[in-house]
């Protein structure tokens, strides 16, 4: 897709932006030349001359609200506790051990303030009551959501992403994680979801991590 010589312009709206150390990292609603909106997570990575040297993201289709009546991107943008990004960093590194790979899911208790917790899934309700739902409901299907390897966790104040690989359903996936944590607790979660391309359709041999 030539996005330059399409009659119909490329549309990019940020919404929400952060960096850490050489890495800016971005939440964004696309819709190249005119072909539908997408969500995104971007990562760019900047050389010493600050100029963009390297990029990671993923993309899904924009989807109706969710069961709680939120969309992918709304949700606090406030940025804060910026002398809290190690820690709330982690927090989110511990919470993908225990929770998101299975290690001690006994603990997921631990990680939530009670039921307030603000989901933006496209398929999941607020709160954990939400989240065992939903994840009850792809149990009685026979469907997984299996996080084997963690390759970043991007922090600034209350804001931390995480990009992980796994499977879903058996199917290769790539997951983006957006959570803010408050008072040592998570309290809110955006993601991206994207399946892994087989490698003999990549246009570059960088790999997708």
């Amino acid at each position: 897709m030539h996005l330059a010589g399409s009659p119909v312009k490329t549309i990019v709206r940020n919404i929400r932006a952060f960096e850490d150390g050489d890495k800016v990292f971005l939440h964004t609603v696309y819709n190249f030349a005119g072909a539908g909106e997408q969500v995104a997570f971007d990562i760019f990575r900047f050389d010493e001359k600050g100029q963009i040297a390297e990029h990671w993201d993923n993309l899904a289709a924009k989807a109706e609200p969710n069961p709680s009546g939120r969309t992918q991107v709304d949700g606090l943008k406030e940025l804060k506790d910026l002398d809290k990004t190690e820690e709330n960093r982690e927090i989110v590194k511990n919470f993908l051990y225990d929770v998101m790979q299975g290690n001690h899911a006994e603990k997921t208790p631990e990680y939530f303030r009670e039921d307030e917790y603000i989901q933006h899934n496209t398929g999941i309700a607020d709160g954990l009551s939400g989240l065992g739902a939903a994840l009850s409901a792809l149990a009685e299907q026979g469907i997984r959501m299996i996080y084997t390897t963690v390759h970043q966790v991007l922090a600034q104040g209350n804001f931390v992403l995480a990009v992980s690989e796994g499977t879903f359903g058996g199917v290769p996936t790539s997951y983006y994680d957006l959570w803010r944590v408050e008072d040592g607790k998570i309290a809110e979660h955006w993601d991206v979801m994207e399946i892994i391309a087989d490698e003999s359709t990549w246009q570059n041999q960088n790999g997708k991590f």
